[in-house]
């Protein structure tokens, strides 16, 4: 990553993991995909309409194995491999321990945190049936999130592809079995998800035991370094506010949905946020590619790569989000029909959002590429502000403010462009006017002796 022609390697980095991550969306689309075939639109808005609820809880979690991933990155390049090692143990043993709280948690409030979002009464019931068995896995989703951060740390995006490929297929299989065999409806998309996760993590944590060199972990060393902690924390910290902000904003959107009380309407959207989840996916491989490659060259004290990496990375995001978020509208009616085949009403509503969101989910794009940039920059709390700010603030003040003059779906729908638009600004201005140069600033006054010593264990 520190020497070399950038393109090509971001590209090789960014397409496995991208096939990764659509691999992941492959569980709940499976999920829905058999539930509206098999189980009705009442388990298909049960199933589907539940994400942002689920991203809202695990995501300070997997905002922790973006830290792992940047102080891994950044010690690599560094050659500091003994923090390697601290950093691989103690992010594995904090994974393991998240996830048992999450799962807990999560079983005990899921049903008073669907009430609280109004979900539909025709949908609460099987909804919380789907989220409490959903939460068994989340052990296994925190450990297979983390250790993926890990691996991608060194550049290492194929092993995940070929682990979840085999863990895809058995959810897939597992699924049809669950809900056509034994009519099990979502409990049976649940139980299939959860077991996938397991087979999913059981390989990851396989694959870092066999390892040889600075990525070799011993179950035995498993346990928490306090000062490596602290180093997850600084970016990991932030970064998982910011991601359950938008969270808690997607929430506040669904339960507006929620409160039309349309089960056709709370389908149709849900089928058209998969759909949305597989473009968001594409460009967020590059995301991940600008953390890795600038926390290892910002390591390496190497900063003009670190700006041809920004702009590189800026680019495929924006070239993925247009050909991918435009084909989906246009070929919005099969994709939906998919979820839905036999309910015109779900597609139609699916096709009312996909129009609003898919066209300029580029701008999405850039704005998670640029926080990719400042979280490999070291810089985690400014991207988290100014997402309170463009995220959360606007959002809320939009379903405040504005959708109650004009109450469609439509009016919800827009909110997420003109916030996109806001927030990638705001991120924009903070990299080139406050962040980058501060960065480099360290980096030109002190030498790569600065970067050598930054983070060393006493």
């Amino acid at each position: 990553m520190c020497n070399g022609s950038l393109a090509d390697k971001i590209l090789l980095f960014a397409l496995p993991l991208m096939a990764s991550s659509l691999l992941q969306l492959l569980f709940n689309a499976a999920d829905v995909v058999v539930v509206g075939r098999f189980a009705g639109k009442e388990a298909l808005a049960a199933v589907g309409s539940n994400t942002s609820l689920i991203n809202l809880m695990i995501n300070l979690f997997i905002g922790l194995s973006v830290g792992t991933n940047v102080v891994v990155a950044r010690d690599l390049g560094a050659g500091r491999h003994d923090n390697v090692s601290h950093s691989i143990h103690t992010a594995i043993t904090l994974a393991l321990a998240s996830g048992v709280a999450m799962m807990v948690f999560g079983i005990v409030m899921v049903r008073q945190l669907l009430e609280w979002m109004s979900s539909p009464t025709d949908v609460i019931d099987l909804a919380t049936v789907y989220l409490r068995i959903y939460f068994l896995g989340m052990p296994a989703n925190l450990v297979y999130n983390f250790g993926a951060a890990i691996l991608r740390a060194q550049g290492d995006t194929q092993r995940p592809l070929y682990y979840l490929t085999f863990a895809g297929a058995v959810n897939v299989l597992l699924n049809l079995f669950f809900v056509i065999s034994l009519q099990m409806d979502v409990a049976g998309v649940a139980l299939a998800t959860i077991i996938s996760q397991y087979i999913s993590a059981i390989l990851v944590l396989r694959c870092l035991v066999m390892e040889q060199g600075p990525l070799q972990m011993d179950l035995k060393k498993l346990g928490l370094k306090w000062n490596v902690v602290k180093r997850i924390l600084q970016v990991g910290l932030p970064a998982g506010f910011q991601g359950m902000v938008f969270s808690l904003s997607n929430v506040v959107i669904q339960s507006s949905l929620n409160s039309f009380d349309d089960a056709v309407l709370v389908a149709g959207s849900a089928a058209s946020a998969n759909i949305e989840s597989f473009v968001y996916t594409g460009m967020n491989a590059f995301y991940q590619a600008a953390i890795t490659f600038v926390g290892q060259n910002y390591g390496a004290a190497k900063c003009s790569r670190v700006d041809t990496v920004a702009r590189q990375c800026v680019a495929f995001s924006v070239l993925t989000g247009l050909v991918l978020g435009n084909l989906a509208y246009l070929f919005g009616t099969p994709l939906a029909s998919i979820y839905a085949p036999d309910d015109p009403d779900v597609v139609r509503q699916a096709l009312i959002r996909m129009s609003i969101i898919c066209c300029p989910y580029f701008i999405c794009g850039i704005m998670d590429t640029l926080v990719g940039v400042l979280r490999g920059l070291g810089s985690s709390v400014i991207p988290m502000i100014t997402s309170i700010v463009g995220a959360c603030g606007l959002r809320l003040l939009w379903v405040a403010a504005v959708f109650p003059l004009y109450p469609t779906p439509s009016c919800l729908y827009i909110s997420y462009p003109v916030t996109w638009t806001i927030t990638g600004l705001f991120h924009f201005l903070f990299l080139m006017l406050v962040v980058r140069r501060r960065a480099f600033s360290k980096v030109q006054n002190s030498g790569p002796a600065y970067l050598a010593t930054e983070g060393q264990h006493p």
